[in-house]
């Protein structure tokens, strides 16, 4: 199963490090991530697989919202069918 994790925020060092090693300790596979900073501002998606998650969807979301705390971004993940339902026409 795949998701999209967006992440928003003030620009700083690191917030792609930072999101990245925690999808890595918890065995999420990153397929594709486009990322783009404009002025002072970070905007990242990243689409990721999480089929083999050490981490259940509930507790990965957790983790990933403790980075975005960290690092001052608001971070969200979302099943990519619900992201799919969300954008149909």
């Amino acid at each position: 199963m795949k998701a999209i994790i967006t992440v928003i925020g003030k620009d700083s060092v690191g917030i792609l490090s930072k999101v990245s090693s925690a999808c890595a300790e918890a065995d999420v596979n990153i397929l594709e991530v486009t990322q783009s900073v404009l002025q002072d501002m970070f905007a990242m998606v990243m689409l990721v697989e999480i089929d083999k998650s050490t981490l259940g969807f509930d507790a990965l979301s957790e983790k990933l919202e403790k980075v975005g705390e960290q690092s001052r971004t608001k971070v969200h993940i979302m099943h990519e069918d619900i992201f799919n339902s969300m954008h149909k026409i």
